[in-house]
């Protein structure tokens, strides 16, 4: 069955990163080329954590971009804002630069939200640093959509956060340190909220092996569930090195985007056909269930539908 693709989570692709200060429109245009060559309908465009005018900068310069071609306004559908509002502990902070990372707070998100132009859709927080969910509260009141990630949160900041407005998680399972609590950790704090939530998942075996990407959709039932690729500028290409913002990249044959010291990941090069041929062959869903994952619910999660 041919799916429309919805990834809720792409910081580049083709070989473009959407998170550069030199991003052209052609580049753009040739980006999106690409990932309609690769069966993707729409995306969110993401950009990561850095200080807020450097933030500011790149919205209103994708914005203007986006602007240029008619593809990129009918692929990208809006923006995905990962960060900087999250945890600044290592492990949980991931690959985001530890100097940008801050507190949550109305007046950053508002001056986000104008230089986006109305296109921002998600932003991706960590509850525990957000104040009296007054941001979460902020963001949701403007209709954007509010997910937790890069977090530590406890249960009771998960649940304050929910009754504020959160309704998503972002790749669960990533974000988090190597080692936790055997039991009181953020991926179990998640699960036992997640009928609250939309749980994303990277489908890559890497991020989160296949047996244990099973178990976690079985808990939080496919009906919850939602599949991204947290592309970099590398998918839909082959190894080499590669930059997103301030990293270089190296890409192996596993086609696994990593630091260059090999200590964490720095988003995913994966496809949205890979991730559906993953879904098949090592979940075992069928057509109806990973079109689920992949199209009807990302847009249910922003309520485009």
């Amino acid at each position: 069955m041919g799916m429309e693709f919805l990834d809720l989570q792409v910081n580049g692709y083709g070989g473009v990163d959407f998170n550069s200060d030199t991003l052209s429109a052609e580049a753009l245009h040739l980006s999106c080329q690409k990932l309609k060559s690769d069966g993707v309908k729409a995306i969110l465009a993401t950009l990561i954590t850095e200080h807020i005018e450097v933030l500011e900068r790149r919205l209103v310069l994708l914005n203007r971009l986006r602007d240029a071609y008619p593809l990129a306004q009918e692929m990208i559908v809006g923006f995905h804002v990962e960060g900087p509002f999250i945890s600044p502990v290592d492990g949980y902070r991931g690959a985001h630069y530890v100097d940008a990372v801050k507190p949550a707070n109305v007046s950053d998100a508002s001056r986000l939200v104008e230089a986006g132009g109305g296109l921002i859709k998600l932003v991706t927080l960590a509850p525990e640093c957000d104040d009296g969910n007054s941001t979460t509260r902020w963001l949701a009141d403007q209709g954007i959509r509010v997910a937790a990630g890069h977090s530590n949160a406890t249960v009771d900041q998960l649940k304050s956060a929910i009754q504020a407005g959160l309704t998503m998680y972002t790749h669960l399972g990533n974000g988090c340190p190597m080692q936790a609590h055997r039991h009181d950790n953020i991926v179990q704090r998640v699960l036992s909220v997640s009928s609250d939530l939309w749980c994303c998942f990277i489908a890559d075996g890497v991020h989160v092996p296949f047996f244990a990407l099973k178990n976690y959709m079985k808990v939080v039932g496919l009906e919850r569930c939602i599949v991204v690729t947290d592309a970099v500028a590398p998918a839909g290409l082959g190894p080499g090195t590669y930059t997103m913002g301030r990293w270089d990249l190296v890409i192996g044959e596993d086609m696994v985007a990593m630091a260059p010291d090999g200590s964490h990941f720095v988003g995913a090069a994966i496809t949205m056909e890979a991730s559906a041929a993953n879904l098949r062959t090592k979940l075992g869903l069928s057509d109806t269930e990973i079109n689920q994952l992949v199209c009807l619910h990302p847009r249910r999660a922003l309520r485009f539908t």
